[in-house]
């Protein structure tokens, strides 16, 4: 009974719990809705209340713009109205200047028809002057024009004359102090001595009976050497002398060679000679290299062609006027090399060119033509430079100049030819170039004699006095030293001397 009763108890218990809390939830839930109500009506007035206070302040704003945009719009017609005023006043002022134009160019054209009736009137006027002038005078119009023209002409030749002198001062002052000092600094420091030589050798015997030991019986040892040689053998009244005559010094060189040898070694026959000529051509070629060789050594030069090696130990036994043509041809090379290093030049190429100049020299026994352009044809072939062919080409002027190479070669090969003892000219050129030198400066008007002096270095130049003045003369010397520029080929320079009262100094170069 008691279990029972609990469990009804429990049961009854259970129930009253489970309605207790059913109603206690449905009171809660009531309570939720009413606060949820309470909430939504709350966010609603609040809506209702930004809204209001949004489409305030939309009015607001809208008005401020509008008040802005209708402010700015009264700005940019009060611009527009201004803006308008000013275009009106420029279309004013413009119609005045316009006005203004308009009455000048009527003034001006009023003005030209004026001038050009009184250019009329002038020129009616200026006829009638230079009639009556003419009539004053004697002369007509171009005999007066031409009586102008010639005080003219005899007022610019002073001027001429006084400018020249004025230019002339003032170019000597730099230029030829700075080329007296390259070329003399050149020459004195290459001071090469020049031997004198001959066309015929000449080789001294022991004793007159030697002389027919070399001729041989009926000749034929003279003929057998000469064959072998192809030299002339002179054999004369010399006492104990002979001479050896070739156009060829390598030759020449050869044959000399080869009778000494035969004189001291004594043993005079064909065979012997044969023999002796054949061992003396080998000692030649190899003398030739050697020379060739020292000369690129004492030069400075490296990589040239083999040949031209060859041709240049040649000319150590070539002579042009008396001067070695080697030792000539490397005093130019050194005073080329010196006057390019003084302008700042490639020195190595000045000497090239220097030493090559006379190159042809070698071989111009054998080929036709002036020995520059022979010169140029072999240093073509063999790959020099085009400065050093150029240079080769056109130092005796056989071609124009073309680069300063050109020129330095030509001054140092003057300079090498012109210095004292370096040369031997012959009396009768020697006597033509001086009556040459005469007759030019005598072709002058103005000059009533004229004087060779200082072995053709120097012209003095004797001027009438009653024909030139002091200004003038200055003119006459320069022509002179144009003139024998252009008509005379000399070596060095050539002094003009002009003497009146005064003296006026030009050079020939």
């Amino acid at each position: 009974m008691l279990p029972f009763v609990l469990v009804a108890g429990a049961v009854v218990g259970v129930a009253a719990g489970f309605f207790a809390y059913r109603i206690l939830i449905t009171k809660k839930i009531r309570t939720a809705e009413e606060e949820r109500e309470r909430i939504l009506k709350e966010a609603q007035q609040e809506a209702e209340r930004q809204k209001r206070e949004i489409l305030t302040e939309a009015k607001e704003e809208i008005i401020r713009l509008r008040q802005e945009t209708e402010k700015e719009i009264r700005e940019r017609r009060i611009e527009l109205q201004r803006a308008e005023r000013k275009i009106e006043q420029k279309e004013e002022n413009l119609e005045k200047r316009l006005d203004i134009l308009q009455r000048r160019e009527d003034e001006i054209r009023q003005k030209q028809e004026e001038l050009r009736k009184k250019s009329e009137e002038i020129d009616v006027l200026h006829k009638e002057q230079l009639k009556k002038l003419e009539e004053i005078v004697g002369m007509t119009r171009e005999e007066a024009k031409d009586l102008l023209l010639k005080e003219a002409e005899e007022e610019a030749a002073y001027f001429i004359g006084a400018k020249i002198k004025e230019l002339e001062e003032k170019a000597k002052r730099e230029a030829e102090k700075r080329a007296r000092e390259i070329v003399v600094s050149a020459i004195q420091r290459c001071a090469v001595d020049q031997t004198s030589e001959m066309a015929v050798s000449v080789v001294n015997l022991p004793s007159d009976e030697m002389k027919g030991r070399i001729i041989g019986r009926e000749g034929r040892n003279i003929r057998a050497f000469e064959t072998y040689t192809g030299v002339d053998l002179i054999v004369d009244d010399t006492p104990e002398a002979v001479a050896l005559s070739s156009f060829d010094p390598v030759r020449r060189e050869v044959a000399r060679l080869s009778l000494e040898r035969l004189v001291t070694d004594g043993r005079i026959h064909p065979a012997r000679i044969e023999e002796v000529v054949a061992k003396a051509q080998k000692d030649v070629e190899e003398t030739i290299l050697e020379a060739g060789e020292e000369a690129l050594l004492d030069v400075g030069i490296k990589s040239i062609h083999p040949e031209l090696v060859k041709l240049l130990g040649q000319l150590k036994f070539r002579t042009s006027y008396g001067q070695n043509v080697l030792s000539h041809s490397l005093e130019v090379a050194h005073l080329a090399g010196m006057m390019a290093a003084e302008l700042n030049l490639d020195e190595t190429l000045a000497k090239r060119a220097g030493l090559l100049h006379d190159i042809g020299k070698a071989v111009d026994h054998k080929m036709e033509g002036p020995h520059a352009l022979i010169g140029r044809d072999l240093a073509k072939r063999y790959g020099e430079p085009p400065e050093v062919v150029s240079a080769i080409a056109s130092h005796h002027e056989d071609e124009e100049m073309t680069s300063v190479y050109d020129v330095l070669v030509a001054a140092a090969d003057a300079v090498s030819a012109s210095r004292p003892g370096a040369r031997r000219e012959s009396l009768e050129s020697y006597i033509r170039r001086l009556e040459k030198l005469e007759s030019l400066a005598k072709s002058f008007k103005g000059v009533s004699k004229a004087y060779a002096i200082q072995a053709g270095r120097e012209v003095r130049v004797m001027v009438s006095p009653n024909v030139a003045d002091d200004e003038a003369i200055h003119k006459i010397a320069f022509d002179i030293a144009r003139k024998i520029e252009e008509e005379m080929k000399y070596p060095g320079q050539i002094k003009v001397v002009v003497v009146r009262e005064t003296r006026s100094v030009e050079y020939a170069k």
